[in-house]
């Protein structure tokens, strides 16, 4: 019996294309397998479950056998593929050039097209030299951010006989103008100074009192985030209907009791420095991993394989929802964000395997249950709630790269300014 025939076609550094052909008696064996299959669970009028001739089962449920044998070929042949050509996928095989004709005695046929890990060689991993900058901490970082806390906790209170200010709640109606006609009103509310609206917009609203009405022309700017946009005029009717200001609470020893478990506004001013200073030490360990992974970038000349890249971009546009007529362009915008991904995710994994630096099972109990005592919650419970959220994964590669970073900077010299 003639085997399977896998040949590879194509090749780049990220992908390979490979044809299959499945000969005509592998094909009848797997039609027939799929036909036993549906003759032992079809229930059909007149017949006893799995007593159903061969004949009218395949004449029932034609399509559906077809498809279960397909699915078995393609599966047999994926293991044939793997196997001759070590491949090393990152996903799944695409199916392409599908050909099987009705009738039998011909040969199956098809394209499998698959993204694949490159071998990329890391010839220097050491004797770097980097310089960690973490940003000190100012009385007017932590005052903003004290600040922020009051705008959070800070009830919206109706503004009446005023214009509005930066920073007010507005609720608007603006609709469009035809000559004399008004159409598509639309009711919006929104922040004054967040830039949800265009900068000449928000000037005509805070021109107003509430209950006032203007019809006006406005401009988008030239920078405009949709393209087409871009310095059009706007005839509109626009009417404000209510403003609302925020009621800062004073800064005092009650408002720190009210924000959490301190007993004094001087507490909470120490915790508000003390988390800022831990985030900029965060930001300044991963300026350092990213001039790290810039200089083994450099040094190896790790390239970005474009199907690579362009799974990225996909993953990103998907993560986004860009839709599909803008896709062309967020694609050339974010194509540099995803070639950096890529080759740092390259060099990541490459350092993993060559050094056996993932996590392990015990590694990843270990985090979690560091985790689910920080939250307060039981450590199953914590598990499963973020294997519901699928996160897991999340976990232990967050997990794997402290472990990279953590033996790839012990090569290197670290300057601290």
């Amino acid at each position: 019996m003639a085997d399977i025939q896998v040949k590879k076609t194509g090749e780049e550094p990220g992908a390979a294309s490979l044809a299959v052909t499945v000969p005509p008696e592998h094909v009848r064996e797997a039609e027939e397998r799929a036909t036993a299959d549906y003759q032992r669970r079809a229930r059909l009028p007149g017949f006893r479950r799995g007593k159903a001739p061969a004949a009218i089962v395949r004449k029932q449920f034609a399509d559906d056998i077809r498809q279960q044998a397909l699915q078995e070929l393609i599966r047999e042949s994926w293991g044939i593929a793997l196997e001759q050509e070590k491949l090393k996928p990152i996903a799944d095989p695409h199916i392409h050039n599908l050909k099987w004709e009705t009738g039998g005695g011909a040969p199956v046929t098809f394209e499998f097209h698959v993204e694949v890990k490159p071998d990329i060689k890391l010839e220097r991993l050491a004797s770097f030299r980097l310089t960690r900058t973490v940003p000190k901490v100012t009385d007017e970082m932590v005052a903003a951010q004290l600040n922020e806390l009051r705008g959070q906790r800070a009830p919206w209170l109706p503004v009446t006989g005023e214009k509005p200010k930066p920073r007010d709640l507005v609720q608007v109606t603006i609709a469009t103008r035809e000559g004399a006609q008004v159409k598509d009103p639309q009711p919006y509310q929104l922040v004054l100074g967040e830039g949800r609206a265009i900068p000449e917009l928000e000037q005509r609203i805070m021109g107003l009192v509430p209950g006032e009405t203007i019809d006006t022309i406005v401009r988008f700017p030239d920078d405009f985030a949709e393209e087409a946009k871009r310095g059009q005029t706007r005839d509109i009717r626009v009417t404000l209907h209510e403003v609302k200001r925020q009621q800062l609470a004073e800064l005092d020893d009650a408002f720190a009791r009210e924000v959490g478990d301190f007993d004094s506004l001087e507490a909470l001013r120490r915790a508000v420095r003390d988390d800022l200073e831990k985030e900029a030490a965060r930001e300044g360990d991963a300026r350092v991993r990213g001039e790290l992974i810039e200089q083994i970038v450099a040094a190896n000349h790790v390239a970005a394989p474009r199907p690579l890249v362009e799974r990225v971009l996909y993953a990103y546009a998907q993560a986004y929802s860009i839709p599909e007529e803008r896709r062309e362009q967020f694609a050339t915008e974010f194509r540099p964000i995803a070639e950096a991904q890529v080759r740092r995710d390259l060099v990541l994994e490459a350092v993993v395997e060559r050094h056996g630096l993932r996590a392990t099972p015990e590694e990843l109990d270990g985090r979690i249950r560091e985790l689910a005592e920080r939250r307060g919650v039981p450590v199953e419970q914590f598990r499963a709630s973020l294997e519901k959220a699928k996160r897991l994964r999340d976990v232990e590669r967050s997990l794997t790269e402290e472990k990279v970073f953590t033996f790839l900077l012990s090569q290197s010299t670290v300057e601290s300014l």
